[in-house]
């Protein structure tokens, strides 16, 4: 009973969120299709307050800004997570990560990735004699990086990925399928030289990530279509590199937003009395994102999340991470602090993080320990 009410619970905020959002004047929290795509996949971003756009190369890169894949310091990169969803409700919900990453040359890098989420096993009965029957709903994507130096300093990334939804249950409905679409992503990504300053080296990072950007998802001829969540993220950090030769502190800013349109307010007849009509194409819905909240310029900036965070690294063999993300008490309230750790040794990485919810809504990550593995292969590149 406990499984099925957490399945009805993801499949509300995937379909039928955005409608009920529209009823509500006080709060237009923006849902869409697959949001287990905003949830950090790897325990590295997560340790660091759910954040990757302007961080350092990682075998990770692929989900945040895979522009970044060409200033990896190593020539391929493999990487594995876990991530344990609602742990304090049940033990088979879970997001996994597969990922590899291959720099060909000075200038290029391509990279492949696999992110599933699984919404355990639900077993269907209609009568205590009923043995019932199993359903297994899951969502995934696959994806395929090409990243490649425009200058020195500076390289550029376009993602292909393919996406499937399958949350539909036979038992339930005998006309459900898996709804499929299809995204693309446009990154970028800047390092600076190393640059002396009077007691210590750094070096600034910036980049940007426009992602998911693609076709609405729609489970049935007749019902809803559904907006893929196409997100902008910007973001910039310096490295302080300390004069003992080891030491290096990270520190990193990033803002996202939705590029999703703002549920109107409407009148009990459906009637739209403030904002704009949110059934619109995707690209429409980009432009419109940015300027259709019902509650004028004041609720766009409501619509922004933001999240600050610090590394410390010490000979490139072990890390101590933090991070805290914030958004808007009226368009999801997620709020909370991470925290993070890693070692390496002879080419393999474990990453650990732990989240502590700060919002008076409890995150479903509240208590997790995530996990990751990374394995590093082939020649060293030296950046500056």
């Amino acid at each position: 009973m406990k499984k099925i009410l957490v399945l009805s619970i993801a499949a509300a905020f995937a379909f039928v969120g955005r409608s009920n959002a529209q009823t509500n004047n006080d709060t237009r929290v923006i849902t869409t299709a697959l949001p287990f795509l905003r949830i950090a996949g790897d325990p590295r971003a997560a340790g660091l307050g759910d954040m990757g756009v302007a961080t350092s190369s990682d075998a990770w890169s692929q989900q945040w800004n895979p522009a970044k894949y060409s200033f990896s310091l190593r020539q391929q990169n493999f990487g594995v997570a876990y991530t344990p969803y609602l742990g304090n409700l049940v033990d088979d919900i879970a997001i996994a990560q597969l990922v590899y990453s291959n720099r060909i040359n000075e200038q290029g890098a391509f990279a492949a990735s696999l992110r599933y989420f699984s919404l355990g096993e639900i077993n269907l009965t209609t009568g205590p004699d009923d043995p019932g029957r199993t359903e297994n709903p899951n969502e995934f994507i696959l994806d395929a990086t090409y990243s490649l130096k425009l200058a020195e300093q500076f390289s550029m990334a376009v993602t292909g990925r393919f996406l499937r939804s399958d949350l539909r249950i036979q038992g339930v409905d005998n006309d459900a399928s898996a709804a499929n679409s299809f995204a693309v992503d446009i990154s970028g990504y800047y390092q600076s030289e190393e640059t002396a300053y009077a007691d210590f080296n750094g070096r600034w990072r910036g980049g940007f990530n426009l992602s998911n950007i693609g076709p609405k998802i729609q489970y049935d001829e007749g019902g809803q279509e559904n907006f893929l969540p196409t997100n902008l993220a910007l973001g910039g950090g310096f490295d302080f590199i300390l004069n003992d030769g080891y030491s290096k502190i990270g520190v990193t800013a990033e803002v996202n937003k939705l590029l999703v349109p703002t549920p109107p307010i409407r009148d009990e007849n459906g009637e739209i009395i403030e904002g704009e009509d949110d059934d619109v194409t995707f690209i429409n819905g980009i432009f419109q994102s940015f300027g259709d909240a019902p509650g004028g310029f004041s609720e766009e900036l409501k619509e922004f999340t933001w999240a600050l965070s610090a590394e410390y690294t010490y000979d490139d063999v072990f890390a101590l991470r933090t991070g805290y993300f914030n958004e808007s008490d009226e368009k999801g309230a997620r709020k909370f602090l991470a925290l993070g750790t890693g070692f390496e040794f002879s080419s393999i990485g474990i990453d650990l993080s732990y989240l502590f919810s700060t919002s008076r809504i409890k995150s479903p990550l509240e208590g997790t320990l995530r996990f990751g593995l990374t394995f590093k292969f082939g020649d060293e590149y030296l950046e500056y």
